[in-house]
């Protein structure tokens, strides 16, 4: 194809790879002790973030607290939720960010690419929900396995990179007969077991590279290797699980990963079954919000104005309206949304000015999306816990003294 070639020559592609920029890399010290009272240390990988506005579940699940979202559209990057479902690589991969290397495949023309020729096939830069497909489900009173998260294993964040359409067009286009996107990661496997049992590989439709990015930055910043660096594949709208961290090949493929993760794992299984390829992918995100502050964990609020202050997003849609209720779900007033709208695929932030009574008060917030669709009452049950969009679930009590 013409085209790709010539977009190709320009960016470089066929000539020798100039030096990327070294990115140093601070080797991660031990923390200290903490004191008594003080939140524990976090892993030598995420140490550099804020552990006084986070939850650590373990050393590689570790979320958001309620509290600390704050009224702004973008998480910052210190208190952002953690879910790895391997180990991190070694910070080596990050010392040489441009060298990074990713394989294109189910093109035609196809190719590994550095990060370095990546950049310069073109730039987009995308807000987006970040969100773990079990985030709530420590709501689910059948506590399924896995991380009893709130609501904070979610978060906003500005993605920077090329558009993987981009991508595609300059090798020539996707190939005839490919119906996913498979991407995989490149952390280091176990020895002694099946790669596809543990390899974190995963596969979205075709109709995601509308906005699918290979990103190298994340809230102006090269991606942190807890987060992904020095490339990820992102997907707006879709579950995190669905972002591949360290991504080090791109397919278009005419079937699914049959890697574990894909056949079995992240599936809507009934409760009390196991997953199997029959049942539903948990892949595109649905109409959720809410509610940060009060936050219902701090000492009693007085009586009189009380801001009430959430989030709220569409997943794959923009979110449309939001409202808030002060008794427990039976009368409903419209929040309005402060702050920039950032895209479709932002959470939008919204607030109630509501006048709270002595009492016991229970808070709730319920989102609608562009295309109507309302956040429902109650969660889908489910073996592992997913997607849980319940509003009834993501209350919060405050008490007014």
């Amino acid at each position: 194809m013409a085209g790709g070639a010539a977009a190709l020559a320009a960016a470089g592609l066929g000539a020798a790879r100039t030096a990327g920029a070294q990115t140093a890399v601070t080797p991660a010290t031990p923390a200290a002790p903490a004191a008594p009272g003080a939140a524990k240390p976090l892993p030598a990988y995420v140490a550099w973030k804020d552990p006084a506005t986070l939850i650590q579940h373990s050393g590689t699940t570790i979320e958001t607290r309620r509290s600390a979202f704050g009224t702004s559209p973008i998480t910052p990057a210190e208190r952002l939720y953690i879910r790895n479902n391997l180990p991190a690589p070694d910070a080596a991969i990050v010392a040489d960010r441009d060298a990074w290397v990713v394989a294109i495949e189910g093109v035609k023309q196809p190719r590994s690419l550095s990060l370095a020729e990546l950049k310069g096939l073109g730039v987009e830069t995308v807000a987006m929900v970040l969100q773990c497909s079990g985030n709530g489900r420590g709501f689910f009173p059948s506590k399924p396995s896995g991380t009893p998260w709130g609501v904070g294993a979610a978060g906003c964040v500005m993605w920077s990179g090329v558009p993987l359409r981009q991508v595609a067009a300059a090798l020539g286009g996707v190939a005839e007969g490919m119906r996913f996107i498979t991407g995989t990661g490149g952390e280091k496997l176990p020895e002694g077991v099946d790669p596809k049992s543990v390899i974190v590989e995963r596969s979205v439709p075709m109709a995601a590279l509308a906005d699918a990015l290979l990103a190298w930055e994340m809230n102006g910043a090269p991606i942190a290797l807890a987060h992904g660096g020095p490339l990820r594949l992102v997907v707006p709208g879709y579950t995190g699980v669905n972002s591949i961290k360290y991504v080090k090949r791109l397919a278009f493929t005419a079937q699914e990963s049959d890697a574990r993760i894909m056949s079995h794992g992240y599936r809507i299984s009934p409760p009390g079954a196991k997953g199997d390829p029959s049942q539903p992918s948990v892949q595109e995100m649905a109409v959720k919000s809410w509610i940060n502050s009060p936050a219902g964990d701090g000492a009693p609020l007085k009586p009189g104005t009380v801001q009430i202050a959430g989030v709220a997003f569409g997943g794959v849609n923009a979110v449309f309206a939001v409202e808030v209720s002060v008794d427990g779900g039976s009368t409903w007033l419209p929040a309005r949304f402060v702050g920039p709208d950032l895209g479709r695929y932002a959470w939008r932030n919204f607030v109630l000015e509501a006048r709270l009574s002595a009492g016991s008060h229970r808070l709730m917030s319920r989102a609608t999306d562009s295309t109507g669709q309302v956040q429902p009452r109650d969660r889908a049950e489910n073996a592992g816990g997913y997607n849980n969009n319940s509003w009834a679930d993501h209350a919060v009590t405050v008490v007014v003294a």
